[in-house]
């Protein structure tokens, strides 16, 4: 169900699935690659459902002289692409869609990406492809802090970039979680809004239809 308004997200790694229900909704969506990096957000982390419940996945960052989002540097530290894709595989191995997809995400655990904006971008291509979707996306040509007007000139309409959160979500009555299969519903109960993989790998191409 689309609609005409721009939406002003941020940057994520493997995105929430909230955060792709806007980018399939929205009638455009500009992306911010001039706020300084958030730290303890969707932009380096996504949250998966494990055995022993929700774990985070981090990527880790270099500190350098600039904060902007599209200056930030990942990290090789702690053989994370490893730790990460070997979580993966424990966590949704079971599950009905994993060997359908696994071949499409293995490669962003073994190739290199130097910033972390572009490896987002190339994650964020990958799994709209995957779920069939094609929305409209360009990036911020300046920082600003009133979302009334976007940086491309347009209306924003919603500005998402705070909004979607993993600690303090703003209220987001447009969003409201729907139950689906997961693995581990039977001993965790369902749980809301992780990373779009959990989406993706219990639903597979039923992904789009609940978002």
């Amino acid at each position: 169900m689309r609609n005409d308004n721009s939406f002003l997200l941020s940057t994520t790694y493997f995105g929430p699935i909230q955060w792709y229900q806007k980018l399939y909704r929205a009638g455009s969506v500009v992306i911010e690659q001039w706020e300084n990096f958030q730290k303890q957000t969707y932009r380096n982390r996504c949250l998966i459902a494990t055995t022993q419940g929700i774990q985070v996945l981090t990527v880790p960052i270099e500190r350098g002289n600039s904060q902007r989002i599209r200056d930030i540097r990942i990290s090789d530290h702690g053989n994370w692409r490893h730790l990460h894709w070997q979580a993966l595989r424990s966590a949704y191995g079971e599950s009905p869609f994993f060997e359908y997809y696994q071949d499409d995400i293995r490669p962003f655990f073994e190739k290199n990406w130097e910033y972390l904006l572009d490896f987002n971008e190339a994650i964020r291509e990958k799994i709209c492809e995957s779920i069939d979707i094609q929305p409209k996306v360009t990036y911020s040509k300046e920082f600003t802090v009133d979302s009334l007007q976007l940086a491309d000139g347009g209306p924003a309409g919603h500005d998402f970039r705070s909004a979607i959160n993993p600690k303090h979500p703003a209220e987001d009555p447009d969003f409201q979680p729907k139950p689906y299969y997961q693995v581990y519903r039977q001993k965790h109960g369902f749980l809301p809004n992780l990373s779009i993989l959990d989406l993706l790998f219990n639903m597979g191409p039923e992904s789009i239809l609940y978002l």
